[in-house]
């Protein structure tokens, strides 16, 4: 299945029916006077979200909608029916913006959420309506109101409590794999994750929280090198940052410490805000060294990092270290403050409508964690 995260589509509203002219002739009432009724109005369209959606790849097909016009009025003081209202499905976290305008129309975070795109044209008054004193036989009536319509473009925004930030190769599938039952494709070669993936780490009946893999991160990001701004965004919901840093990387010459420093400048690029929300550092491979080795490293890249927050050594691809790390993040999570709402200015490049990659959301049982071997 394809992720398809960006679309514009066109919605369009029924129309109002005519009022009708119409008079009323019935034996022995030769003087029955108008009785034309007034149009149904048209159909209004809403967007409503839906949990068993995860993308917007249906908008790909079919990126026309209308709701039913409202039927004309008849004799007898009879209104023309309504038009049926249109219920559009959205994916949960979709924002919602005119795209003449450029205004955030709405935010469907919740599900069942309902959002009128379009309201639908009033019906016209019929003939009855104009009947007074000196207009006894009125043959005049209103035409059916018009439509709104609307070019709208839709942004899914993945809704995460806890987003996965690092450059490619630092391990953040496979640690997503061994927190929840997520399975992003792993591989050692730069990027292996062409889609952003949800994980449900559950610690307990009633307590649970979302984590984002998102795709890796490379120098030029903020201005669309690489993955780019397409997976930057899906970050902006999350609560918490986890700044995944390989401390073995493949290449001698690469210094994780410099790494982080320049990720850390493109997420200030993007966002300043994003660049502010609370992060942690999460020190990953440390099964490639002994432990003693692993542990000095952990400490000199703290020490130069002059790192003050919350830092863990860990290894996702054996289990050292992931069930402290979920733990801790289990009992931060409700001290935290909520995500922001959506910014109101939006990158608005050409929405990619092409072939993208796919995310799932998967549950897993902390309780029954185990690390893959």
């Amino acid at each position: 299945m394809k992720f398809i995260d960006e679309v514009r589509i066109f919605v369009a509203a029924g129309k109002g029916g005519h009022g009708a002219v119409s008079f009323r002739r019935e034996k022995f009432i030769p003087f029955g006077g108008p009785d034309g009724g007034d149009g149904g109005r048209g159909g209004d369209v809403y967007l409503i979200a839906r949990e068993n959606l995860n993308t917007l790849i249906d908008f790909r097909y079919q990126r026309r909608y209308r709701a039913e016009n409202g039927h004309g009025g008849a004799g007898r003081q009879m209104t023309g029916r309504a038009g049926k209202d249109l219920e559009i499905a959205v994916p949960v976290g979709t924002l919602v913006f005119d795209e003449d305008t450029r205004e955030l129309l709405g935010d469907l975070h919740s599900p069942g959420q309902r959002l009128l795109v379009c309201r639908g044209g009033r019906g016209g008054h019929g003939n009855l309506w104009y009947k007074s004193s000196v207009n006894r036989a009125p043959r005049q009536h209103e035409l059916g109101g018009a439509a709104e319509e609307r070019q709208l473009r839709l942004e899914l925004r993945l809704l995460a409590d806890v987003g996965l930030l690092g450059f490619p190769n630092a391990g953040k599938s496979t640690l997503i794999r061994a927190v929840s039952a997520a399975r992003p494709k792993v591989a050692d070669y730069p990027f292996t994750t062409l889609r952003p993936h949800l994980g449900v780490v559950r610690l307990a009946l009633e307590a649970s929280f979302v984590i984002a893999d998102i795709p890796g991160l490379i120098p030029g990001a903020a201005e669309g090198a690489g993955l780019g701004t397409r997976f930057l965004k899906h970050l902006s919901r999350t609560r918490l940052l986890l700044h995944v840093l390989d401390m073995a990387p493949p290449d001698p010459d690469t210094d994780p410490v410099m790494q982080f420093h320049e990720l850390e400048e493109e997420l200030r690029r993007y966002s300043p805000a994003l660049a502010q929300r609370p992060r942690w550092l999460v020190v990953n491979k440390a099964d490639l060294m002994e432990p003693a080795a692993a542990e000095a490293q952990f400490r000199s890249i703290l020490r130069r990092l002059d790192w003050q927050g919350p830092a863990f050594l860990i290894s996702a691809a054996t289990g050292f270290g992931c069930a402290e790390l979920v733990q801790r993040i289990g009992r931060a999570l409700p001290e935290l403050p909520p995500a922001p709402e959506p910014s109101r200015e939006v990158d608005w490049g050409d929405a990619d409508e092409g072939e993208n990659a796919e995310y799932v959301l998967e549950d897993a049982d902390w309780d029954d964690w185990e690390a893959e071997p």
